[in-house]
């Protein structure tokens, strides 16, 4: 069946939240220093005890309008025959996000996740926000993870998405996640090849 990404106003949030966005963590990837870091940076994929890892614990969709002003957010639903299977928020141009770097030709790829049943089944949501991100003038989309979300790394590095930033002590100030290591993404816009979203 055909997916459509449909583009809704943040009254939309309730339903884009009902989406799961937790997964089980059953690797990392952790961070060797090379020569006290001087050398760089090697991360190595290692087993762990699985466990769940729900972004949704902290802040809901539903949060967001209430923290920032998402005037120039973008939200998009992934609908296959009427269901949403997925959803992405996409944040450019916004004072107080400090992801966005205080630069205006960057875009955030603030949130995306999909149905646990339809994950790896090829939703365009990354293609849609890249060219969303692309016809508002950004250069640039970074994304944010960390490295106890090893599929979502290798998803953005098949996406064409470059790791620019290895933050071990990103997440320091809040001890429930002190010990992940924030991984930030960086895909070009201008040449990334994806063409129009389908």
């Amino acid at each position: 069946m055909k997916i459509v990404i449909e583009e809704i106003t943040p009254e939309g949030l309730f339903e884009y939240a009902r989406v799961p966005i937790a997964f089980e963590v059953k690797s990392i990837f952790q961070v060797e220093l090379v020569g006290g870091g001087l050398g760089g940076m090697l991360l190595h994929e290692v087993p762990v005890n699985p466990y769940i890892k729900d972004y949704d614990v902290e802040e809901t969709p539903e949060d967001w309008p209430k923290k920032f002003d998402v005037t120039n957010w973008g939200f998009f639903l992934a609908k296959e025959g009427g269901k949403t299977v997925g959803a992405a928020a996409v944040a450019f141009d916004t004072t107080g996000v400090f992801m966005l770097e205080a630069r205006r030709n960057l875009s955030v790829l603030w949130d995306i996740r999909v149905r646990p049943e339809a994950r790896g089944s090829g939703i365009p949501l990354f293609r849609y926000a890249a060219e969303w991100s692309r016809e508002r003038g950004c250069t640039q989309m970074k994304i944010e993870t960390q490295n106890v979300n090893v599929p979502a790394c290798r998803f953005y590095q098949r996406m064409g998405a470059r790791l620019g930033e290895i933050h071990r002590f990103g997440y320091a100030a809040v001890p429930a996640v002190a010990h992940e290591v924030m991984l930030n993404w960086y895909h070009d816009l201008k040449s990334d090849g994806l063409g129009k979203p389908e």
